[in-house]
C-alpha cells in the first residue's frame, strides 16, 4: 500500500525574516501553563503572590543557559574545535537535565535569599515541571527529533496512533519510521503528573513530592533514553541521561529515607493548610 507522507512544517509562521517555530511556541505555552498551575498552588500554600513570578524571572534564563552548557560539555570534542558555535543556541542543542540542574540551583539560592523552605517550593513546583516537560516533548515532535530506532508502520499503527503522528515519525533522511520516544516520555510524564497531584492529598513529608518526581521521571527517562538514537554520551556507550537518572534516583531515595529517620520535627505538605483551616474555624466561632 502506498502512503502519502506529509511531515508537519516546524515553522509556525514568519514575521519578516524571523521564523517562529512550533518548538518555541510549545515551550512558551508549557511555561505559561506550568506557571498558572504552580501559582494557584503556591498562593494556596501561603507563598506571596509574586514569589513564583520573581523566581521564574531568574530561573528561566539560567535554565536555558545551563541546558546549553550541559549540551556543549557533553559534545566538547565538536564545540572545542568550533568555539564560535557555542553561543549559536538557535541552531539547536539543549539538554533537559542541564535545564533542571540550573533551575534547582537557582530555586535553592532564591529560597535561601527569601528565607523560604526550598523543599516546600520544590513540592509545589514538581507537578508544574512535569507539565512543562509533557508539552515540551511535543516541540521535539514538531522538529522530528528525540526519536528512537527504526520500526515498521504496522508497529506504529498497532499503538492506535493517529495518522498525523505516524506520518511525522517517518524520517526522510533515514528512509524509515522510528520509535516515537517523544510520545513515550510525554505519556509517562502525564501519568506522573496524575500521581503527583494525588500525592498532594496524601500529606507526605515535606520534600517527598519533589523526590517522587525525581524518581518517577528518572525511571522513565532511563529506559526511554536507551531507545533513542541522539543520546549524549559521557564515555564510550555510557549515556549521560541514564547516568544522571540513576544518580537522581539514588539521591531522592536516600533523601526520603534520611529525612524520615532523622529530621525532626516532621513537617508535612498540608500542615500549613490545616493551620489556616483552624484559624478560619476559630474566627468563625468568635463571630
Amino acid at each position: 500500500m502506498q502512503y502519502t507522507l506529509l511531515a508537519i512544517d516546524p515553522i509556525a509562521f514568519s514575521i519578516g525574516i524571523l521564523d517562529v517555530r512550533w518548538y518555541g511556541l510549545l515551550i512558551a505555552f508549557g511555561i505559561v501553563l506550568a506557571y498558572i498551575v504552580g501559582q494557584r498552588e503556591a498562593v494556596k500554600r501561603g507563598l506571596p503572590e509574586d514569589f513564583l513570578a520573581d523566581l521564574l524571572i531568574w530561573a528561566i534564563p539560567i535554565s536555558i543557559a545551563s541546558a546549553r552548557i550541559y549540551y556543549v560539555a557533553m559534545k566538547w570534542d565538536y564545540y572545542g574545535a568550533h568555539p564560535e558555535k557555542i553561543i549559536q543556541i538557535w541552531n539547536g542543542g539543549i539538554a533537559i537535565h542541564g535545564a533542571l540542574i540550573g533551575a534547582v540551583i537557582t530555586a535553592y539560592i532564591f529560597c535561601k535569599k527569601k528565607n523560604v523552605s526550598f523543599l516546600k517550593v520544590a513540592d509545589i513546583a514538581a507537578p508544574s515541571i512535569l507539565i512543562g516537560q509533557i508539552i515540551g516533548r511535543w516541540g521535539n515532535f514538531m522538529n522530528q527529533e528525540a526519536f528512537g530506532g527504526p520500526v515498521s508502520r504496522e508497529y506504529l499503527e498497532s499503538l492506535m496512533l493517529p495518522n498525523w503522528i505516524i506520518e511525522q515519525m517517518y524520517i526522510e533522511e533515514l528512509a524509515t519510521y522510528v520509535h516515537p520516544t517523544f510520545l513515550y516520555e510525554s505519556v509517562w510524564n502525564f501519568i506522573g503528573l496524575i500521581i503527583l497531584l494525588a500525592l498532594r492529598r496524601v500529606n507526605l513529608h515535606r520534600g517527598e513530592i519533589f523526590f517522587s518526581y525525581m524518581i518517577w521521571y528518572s525511571i522513565g527517562r532511563f529506559f526511554i533514553e536507551g531507545m533513542r538514537t541522539d543520546s549524549l554520551y559521557l564515555i564510550g556507550e555510557l549515556r549521560s541521561a541514564q547516568v544522571v537518572s540513576i544518580l537522581a534516583i539514588v539521591i531522592a531515595v536516600t533523601a526520603i529515607v534520611y529525612r524520615r529517620l532523622k529530621v525532626r520535627p516532621i513537617v508535612r505538605y498540608l500542615d500549613e493548610e490545616k493551620v489556616d483551616q483552624k484559624k478560619k474555624n476559630q474566627t468563625s466561632k468568635k463571630k
